[in-house]
């Protein structure tokens, strides 16, 4: 029996991972073939409206798969794959890149930290490894991510060794309360829910977790890195401003848009 077809609910809650993916026909397989089946209870894959085959070969592994009728950008796939996994009854959703970069097999460790009570989001971060240079992240990259960092710990008053990990994991209730809906359609959504995540107090804990480089990997160039690394520094500013009632942004407002099974709202930029 497939993972996906599964009927049993572990009494510690249900573990989803998602998978968001464009264009990644090849690595789902490895990345699958690692993810620790005697904790995870669902594999959701959300193709997002790719032009080679990995919806298929994802039903051939047979993960519950969406297919997007058309492109909605990595924020806009993010936001189906946490509306699919609380559809399907997710206690804990961890996300996860299906390029083959992080290992899964961190997995167990991200659960165990959500599942203590302690953490509402827990981050495979790459920096707390020795070595991220020596494995392959670019150097632009590595500096860009340092600098970035520091800036918004001291912004949003944190202590975080990273927040552009792609390697997340959270409780429902964080999934439920946020307004993840106001979020970015684009890559900086990454950035978005963990300040989120601050600004409505909720706890993040961080592991080790490795990450390699090659040339199948996702990654996005330079000049969306320099476009991200904006974004990012405009969150943090614009939630700095929300703390101190200069502005009223709805991203961290208490009454913002939640994301429900049934919303399809318009892409944002």
């Amino acid at each position: 029996m497939s993972l996906s077809e599964s009927s049993s609910r572990p009494a510690r809650g249900k573990v989803i991972v998602v998978l968001p993916a464009y264009n990644a026909e090849r690595p789902p397989e490895r990345t699958c073939a690692e993810i620790p089946r005697e904790v995870v209870d669902e594999i959701i894959l959300v193709d997002d409206a790719s032009g080679d085959g990995t919806a298929d070969l994802a039903r051939r592994l047979g993960l519950t798969t969406v297919v997007h009728a058309r492109n909605l950008g990595y924020g806009g796939n993010q936001k189906t794959c946490y509306r699919e996994a609380l559809a399907r009854g997710a206690d804990f959703v961890v996300m996860l890149h299906p390029d083959y970069q992080y290992p899964a097999r961190v997995i167990p460790a991200m659960v165990a930290m959500l599942r203590s009570g302690l953490f509402d989001v827990v981050l495979g971060s790459r920096i707390l490894v020795r070595g991220a240079l020596a494995g392959g992240m670019p150097i632009y990259k590595y500096a860009g991510n340092r600098f970035l960092t520091l800036i918004q710990n001291l912004l949003v008053g944190a202590k975080l060794s990273e927040y552009h990990t792609g390697y997340r994991a959270f409780t429902r209730r964080l999934l439920e309360t946020l307004p993840l809906a106001e979020n970015s359609d684009g890559f900086v959504f990454d950035n978005q829910i963990l300040c989120q995540a601050i600004g409505f107090d909720f706890s993040i804990g961080e592991v080790s977790s490795p990450c390699r480089y090659f040339p199948e990997a996702s990654s996005i160039g330079f000049f969306a890195s320099v476009r991200y690394g904006f974004g990012v520094l405009a969150t943090a500013l614009v939630f700095r401003l929300h703390r101190w009632g200069l502005v009223r942004a709805r991203i961290f407002r208490r009454d913002g848009t939640r994301l429900t099974p049934a919303a399809s709202p318009a892409p944002r930029p």
